[in-house]
């Protein structure tokens, strides 16, 4: 056999095996080793009594981990955390540790759905869990504060890059159109103290929002609304910051929501768009970044990335105009969009007083 052929057939075991990885660092995660770890390196033998775990399954774990850097072991024994362990740890910057929970809790049975959604169309997560992803967060509430805490990490690595990529020294309102719980409006307006924020998203998300917002002393400047953003944004907005929501849903979804932004839209607002972009130039690791992005979006939800060029697509089925196209990090790009004709319709946002709004007299959000 060819020496190129052999080195090919171990190549692809070691994709086909990948999944090994990620389980090994769901239980650790689980465990709260890197936590458990981050005062210094420490005994196997210790680390299984303060977790409970079995003592030679978590040492021949860790050992195997030591090759893909995220433990070291030392010459007296101890293992140490490596440098991609550490970014497992509660206070890393950019912590992974939401996300290796989430993959641990829910998404990682999804991942193994994948073949049927190649069949069917399906999202894996709906066929494994009967619900949609966003609706079964709902009904699960440690859940979707753990998707928040993994989307809040996300921003840690992109907030100074979205900074440096929008001037937002120059906005009066900011409408942040599925904004979550609150993470991304709350930076943005601690930074700009003209700025004043509306956020519309699912009863359970703003409910989160507005307790984030009341913490950070911004309750005064915020309005926080629950709503179905497919069929109304409020209007008066300078700017709509949609970040991360577009590659959740399918073209169709995506032009509705996108229609209900422009219907709001006065002929000075913008539109912002963060998301990842799977074309351009990029390291080879901000290649397979996206191409994994691709598959988690095929397993959880009915939406995909996409590429610069659909959404100029998207944004102009909705009669918006792409203006401007900057780099964030990795693959990630911000996007911004200005309207082609100008009109306006839409719940007003009232500029001077922000009227705090009661949960159960708000419609539901579909997000």
């Amino acid at each position: 056999m060819r020496t190129d052929d052999v080195e090919s057939a171990v190549a692809v075991r070691a994709l086909l095996y990948g999944h090994l990885v990620s389980r090994a660092l769901c239980s650790v995660t689980g465990l709260g080793i890197p936590d458990l770890m981050t005062s210094g390196p420490r005994p196997v033998a210790e680390l299984a009594e303060l977790t409970g775990a079995h003592e030679p399954s978590l040492r021949q774990v860790m050992i195997a981990l030591t090759a893909f850097d995220v433990f070291e072991e030392l010459p007296d024994g101890r293992f140490a955390l490596a440098r991609l362990g550490a970014a497992l740890s509660t206070g890393a910057p950019g912590s992974a540790r939401a996300s290796a929970l989430m993959a641990d809790k829910v998404t990682g049975s999804a991942w193994h759905g994948i073949p049927h959604t190649v069949r069917t169309g399906i999202p894996a997560f709906e066929s494994r869990f009967g619900a949609e992803f966003f609706d079964y967060l709902e009904k699960q509430p440690g859940l979707r504060e753990l998707f928040d805490r993994s989307q809040s990490a996300d921003l840690d690595l992109e907030i100074d890059a979205i900074e440096r990529a929008h001037d937002f020294s120059e906005t009066g309102i900011l409408v942040d159109v599925g904004g979550g719980n609150g993470e991304l409006m709350a930076r943005l307006l601690s930074v700009h103290p003209q700025l004043r924020g509306v956020l519309v998203d699912r009863p359970a998300a703003v409910a989160d929002a507005r307790t984030r917002l009341d913490q950070a002393g911004l309750a005064e400047r915020t309005d926080v609304r629950a709503g179905d953003f497919f069929a109304a944004v409020p209007s008066g907005g300078d700017v709509y910051l949609l970040r991360e929501i577009l590659h959740d849903w399918d073209d169709n979804r995506c032009v509705t929501l996108l229609r209900a932004c422009r219907r709001a839209m006065s002929s000075h607002s913008r539109l912002v768009l963060i998301e990842l972009a799977t074309d351009g130039a990029a390291t080879d690791a901000d290649a397979k970044m996206a191409a994994l992005m691709s598959l988690y979006m095929l397993s959880v939800l009915p939406g995909r990335e996409r590429t610069t060029d659909e959404f100029e697509a998207l944004l102009a089925a909705a009669e918006l105009r792409l203006d401007a196209v900057h780099h964030l990090t990795g693959r990630k790009v911000l996007i911004e969009a200005s309207p082609e004709r100008s009109t306006a319709v839409g719940p007003p946002v009232d500029r001077k007083v922000v009227i705090r709004k009661d949960l159960a007299e708000q419609p539901s959000c579909t997000r």
